[in-house]
């Protein structure tokens, strides 16, 4: 069976592309032929071309209707371009997943806009569909609600979403048409993954990783007000790492990869006390990570880590790491909760004083070796779970048609407000210049 897998596999995030190896090791393992295309349309880790900080500096400035606009008015031209390739990729294979990650956000409109995309590929290809593991936000646009529901029009083989919360927000939008399962984010799976890099030997001083990020891209996508996200400032980044040193530690700075999260960490590493540690060895910096193999590599270094980036948390759990989770976006908190950790996520007034006490605790008290199994389990139980369910859904059509011999013909649903009914493409220039509805849902 070969399966199409969509996500955002080589985004400058690279949690991103660990939880898209991940599912492809698990579906091989599994018996299937997989490939995996960037929504973005990038081809390569590290393909994510420039002026990337500049974009986003300038859409945070822009009121919400008109960032929309901007974003549909340059993706709508980007997706025309891609769609012809992805249909005929569609088209060879036996059944294409959406999944995971963060995919069903409104993001001013930058995911539903993808996600429309590849729902209309599927829908004219009659291909079975699987939405696996992904996460869902509560608040959607009016017409990224119309873009996201092109999944009632496709062949729906299944439905799952990365925690509970993510489930209510799925049933919220498009109600209890299918059912919903809540499985576990496949970067759980990343100690399946082949081994990069070593622990940190033991020393007298334990080794603390802090992965840094830029706090306007913590600022662009937070859902809580930004006096409420800690670890906001190089001084705060500065106040965390002398106090884990004067505690008798050693610290890691790193990132998950994004350019503007590197240039933030040269940041704190030039500021003038920071560089004095850095002169004793007691601050060091790892070597900027480019592909998820060297983040892998770099999380299997410390005794602990704090972060606000969900996958380096994740993996860090993956591989039995004691990990601080720092508040911004809900899906931090909601994997935390998931795992039963809840006691490790901060959010709101915490000093980094606090935040260094925490990691003293998280490491004296250790990752759960039976609960870690049984989470690290259900992971795989729940890849195993969706090919299973795209299996009996493509050997029941080559039943039905043992030509294989599936009609490629497909007429475009009447959504007279998103698609060209006409001539039945996907009218994404006409989707850019609509007038934008005031009321959000």
């Amino acid at each position: 069976m070969k399966v199409l897998v969509f996500n955002v596999k080589y985004s400058p995030n690279l949690g991103d592309g660990v939880l898209a190896e991940c599912l492809e090791s698990t579906l091989r393992r599994s018996g299937c032929e997989v490939e995996t295309i960037d929504l973005a349309g990038r081809r390569a880790y590290g393909d994510a071309g420039g002026g990337r900080m500049g974009a986003l500096a300038i859409l945070r400035l822009l009121p919400p209707r008109l960032r929309r606009t901007a974003v549909a008015f340059v993706l709508g031209r980007k997706l025309r371009r891609l769609r012809g390739g992805w249909q005929a990729r569609v088209e060879a294979a036996d059944a294409v997943v959406v999944g995971g990650g963060n995919l069903f956000q409104d993001d001013d409109l930058n995911f539903p806009l993808k996600i429309a995309a590849v729902l209309e590929c599927a829908c004219r290809a009659e291909r079975p569909l699987a939405v696996f593991a992904v996460g869902v936000t509560a608040h959607w646009s009016d017409r990224a609600a119309k873009l996201f529901g092109w999944l009632r029009d496709c062949r729906i083989v299944h439905i799952s979403v990365r925690d509970r919360a993510a489930r209510d927000n799925w049933i919220a939008h498009f109600g209890h048409r299918h059912d919903v399962e809540v499985c576990p984010d496949p970067g759980l799976l990343a100690c399946d993954l082949p081994q990069v890099g070593e622990a940190a030997p033991a020393l007298d001083r334990p080794l603390i990783g802090v992965c840094v990020t830029h706090p306007i891209v913590l600022r662009r996508h937070a859902a809580i007000a930004d006096a409420q996200i800690p670890l906001l400032t190089v001084d705060e980044y500065r106040q965390l790492a002398e106090w884990l040193i004067n505690a008798g530690c050693r610290v890691l700075l790193f990132t998950n990869g994004a350019n503007e999260d590197q240039r933030f960490l040269d940041r704190i590493m030039q500021n003038r006390a920071c560089a004095a540690h850095v002169a004793t060895g007691l601050l060091v910096a790892a070597a900027p990570s480019h592909t998820p193999a060297d983040l892998i590599g770099t999380l299997r270094r410390p005794a602990a880590i704090v972060a606000h980036r969900l996958h380096a948390c994740i993996v860090s759990y993956s591989l039995g790491t004691p990990q601080i989770g720092l508040g911004w976006d809900r899906k931090v908190e909601s994997f935390f909760r998931s795992v039963g950790r809840e006691g490790f996520f901060l959010q709101g007034d915490v000093t980094p004083q606090q935040i260094g006490g925490l990691v003293l605790k998280a490491m004296d008290e250790g990752i759960d070796v039976e609960t870690h199994g049984r989470h690290l389990g259900h992971a795989r139980q729940a890849v195993a779970l969706l090919v299973q369910q795209m299996r009996k859904t493509v050997c029941q059509t080559d039943a039905a048609d043992p030509t294989n011999a599936r009609p490629k013909a497909w007429k475009a649903p009447d959504h007279q407000d998103v698609i060209d009914g006409g001539n039945a493409q996907f009218a994404l220039k006409r989707i850019a210049i609509e007038p934008e509805s005031d009321r959000e849902m």
